[in-house]
């Protein structure tokens, strides 16, 4: 039996990561764990007013933890998984990478790689639009946006080659 895959999707704001992990588990079989998924079933419709970003950090975490302990009840029966979890510091990434790798599984890195100008874009189509998988309780704000660039660390040529990376350019 082949060695199941963690898939990590990474890419900023808008970039397109969802609709891309549903792709990519529809075509390799492998089960998908959104965050935003988990996050609006289980916290979002508590969020305090104004939302605090210690408060959404924190819920975050847990689902990571849980999303983790799944992701490995699933893995050790054979089969691979994408987690749609945004990857935007490369402090998570290797996090990620290094409990894949100490559990035996292999790695890929899929960093989907947009414009800013065209993520902005998108996103307020988005909160205008409001998809089907868009999970968030506000709309993103320029402000959010510009925040959340702010922080972003884009993968090097060496993490991508570490972490079996493949960059998809303009992913919708």
């Amino acid at each position: 039996m082949p060695t199941p895959t963690i898939y990590l999707i990474c890419g900023s704001t808008g970039a397109g990561k969802t609709t891309y992990a549903i792709r990519l588990s529809e075509r390799t079989g492998a089960v998908r764990f959104s965050i935003d998924e988990w996050m609006a079933a289980l916290f979002w419709m508590d969020v305090p007013k104004p939302l605090e970003s210690q408060w959404a950090i924190e819920r975050v975490h847990r689902c990571h933890r849980q999303i983790w302990a799944t992701t490995l009840q699933v893995a050790n029966r054979g089969t691979s998984c994408v987690l749609d979890f945004g990857f935007g510091q490369r402090s998570d990434r290797s996090k990620f990478a290094q409990l894949a790798s100490e559990a035996g599984l292999a790695v890929e890195l899929h960093f989907l790689d947009v414009p800013a100008s065209e993520r902005w874009r998108r996103t307020e189509a988005r909160n205008v639009g409001k998809p089907e998988t868009y999970q968030l309780p506000f709309d993103v704000t320029r402000e959010m946006f510009d925040f959340v660039e702010s922080i972003w660390e884009s993968p090097t040529d060496a993490e991508l080659a570490a972490l079996n990376g493949i960059v998809v350019a303009g992913t919708e």
